[in-house]
């Protein structure tokens, strides 16, 4: 398996790379985003012979096909390594054994719960097994990676208790000052290990993303200071997440014949593109429903072909802020796969995206096709997402964030009959206590460990938005890699 860039050189000499060279790269040298060559598609056998796997077990089948170029027993080894019931244990199912449980709310209407990690959030089925990968690489080569990232809330945590401890890496993580949940700044700043640099930005999001971008395509520096990501615009990460879509897909029907459907709250477009990937290599998903809050980009794509990424101040803080993003990143690679994979269009797109333009595809050829990929979309607002908590708990007692109450309320509003849809959980309630107080009239439990978090210290620095003064602060932070 060879990764290509979505605007056609993922190497400065333009030959395709390996899984091991693209893990610690981030963007290609291009600016476009890794992608494998081509989606490995799974036979009929092989669906029937994963539906009882374990998760670490299943996680490998899927995994092995986009790596070549690690040992079978090394990678295997990594994977059993990140997904044990100790490190998903916070669960009230009592069945933390399963790595990600699906609840049944009633017959046909499912959440994949996903949330059960170190940090109660989706993102740590990526970044437990990303963490490994990279202390891998790293020990291969006997070399040093500076990861910078950014987060809207939960990427931050993940990667930062993921990476912790984690030899020869350091982290450098932006977030936008003051529009995360108070559990989130938490979880983040509270940390105290040495390798760990949390970054307040004065901003929103898409400024934090469009430096951790502006930094990846300074190749110099990149190379000088070994620069690596953890967003979802690092591939591992997303070949990660294709797995719990096969583990629901396997718990939600009794055989191959059937379908589903998912609802995935959305942001950075990481998330569900997991599920168009598990959809291209063959798993049976009908429809893959996009969910977005007030910051409704990817919403308004789907229903009009036209993608208008919002100005910073367009892009409205929510009560569900980790989808307070209006550049999503992970965008680009579905585009790709639409256009029929040709970087030069994607990249004729792109220069009109960074150049602060919207672009349309409404009645090109390319806008025709979209039906085959089977996308479905809509909104929700604050007055939906607390509704929807406080009916989801009312009828079926399940509490749920209100990132899930997004998707929940748009898949209810797009659901199919005779089709099971299955609703992603992106983190447990505990991490935004306001708008379930809100709800239903109390706080949401916390799970152990969890109980005065806001309280510990904290260490973090403030910074404007600003390109040069960040990557200041990692030169002062971080030997190069010349020399060493």
């Amino acid at each position: 398996m060879k990764y290509t860039s979505t605007r056609g050189a993922i190497a400065t000499d333009g030959t395709p790379q390996s899984f091991l060279q693209i893990l610690l790269g981030g963007l290609a040298p291009d600016g476009g985003l890794a992608m494998p060559e081509h989606y490995p598609r799974v036979t009929e056998e092989e669906l029937e012979s994963w539906r009882g796997l374990a998760y670490p077990d299943l996680a490998f089948a899927i995994i092995e096909k986009f790596v070549d170029d690690v040992p079978a027993n090394e990678l295997r080894a990594l994977i059993q390594r990140a997904y044990t019931p100790e490190i998903f244990c916070n669960t009230e199912s009592g069945r933390a054994h399963e790595i990600t449980p699906l609840k049944t709310l009633e017959p046909g209407l499912h959440i994949l719960e996903l949330s059960n990690g170190p940090t109660l959030a989706f993102k740590d089925l990526a970044m437990q097994l990303l963490g490994n990968l990279f202390e891998y690489a790293l020990a291969r080569s006997n070399s040093e990676l500076n990861i910078l990232g950014a987060t809207s809330g939960d990427t931050g945590s993940a990667a930062e208790y993921a990476m912790r401890g984690k030899c020869g890496i350091r982290v450098f993580m932006l977030s936008p000052q003051d529009k995360m949940s108070p559990f989130q700044t938490a979880q983040m700043f509270s940390l105290q290990d040495p390798n760990i640099f949390n970054i307040a930005i004065r901003g929103v999001f898409d400024e934090c993303q469009d430096m951790v971008k502006a930094v990846s395509n300074d190749l110099e520096f990149k190379t000088r200071y070994r620069i690596g990501t953890v967003n979802s615009i690092n591939w591992a990460r997303l070949a990660a997440q294709v797995v719990y879509y096969f583990k629901g897909y396997f718990a939600a029907t009794q055989s191959n014949a059937e379908e589903v459907s998912y609802a995935v709250p959305s942001g950075n477009f990481g998330n569900v593109c997991a599920g168009h990937v598990a959809r291209m290599m063959g798993l049976p998903i009908r429809r893959l429903i996009v969910a977005t809050n007030e910051n409704d980009v990817l919403d308004e794509f789907f229903r009009t072909g036209v993608y208008r990424p919002r100005r910073s101040a367009e892009t409205y803080p929510t009560s569900s802020p980790s989808m307070d993003i209006s550049k999503a990143s992970n965008f680009e690679r579905f585009i790709f796969d639409l256009v029929g994979r040709n970087p030069a269009v994607v990249a004729a797109l792109w220069r009109e995206v960074d150049a602060g333009k919207p672009f349309s595809l409404a009645g090109t050829p390319h806008w025709a096709k979209i039906a085959q990929f089977g996308f479905a979309s809509g909104a929700s607002s604050h007055a939906d997402r607390i509704a929807t908590i406080r009916r989801i708990h009312q009828e079926f007692g399940v509490l749920v964030d209100p990132h899930s109450a997004d998707g929940i309320k748009v898949g209810l509003e797009q659901r199919e009959a005779g089709i099971p849809l299955i609703c992603l959980e992106t983190a447990l309630p505990a991490k935004f206590a306001a708008s379930i107080e809100e709800a239903i009239g109390c706080a949401p439990p916390r799970p152990k460990g969890f109980e005065r978090i806001e309280d510990r210290p904290r260490r973090f620095s403030v910074m404007d938005p600003d390109v040069a003064q960040i990557k200041n602060f990692i030169a002062d932070r971080a030997a190069p890699a010349a020399g060493r």
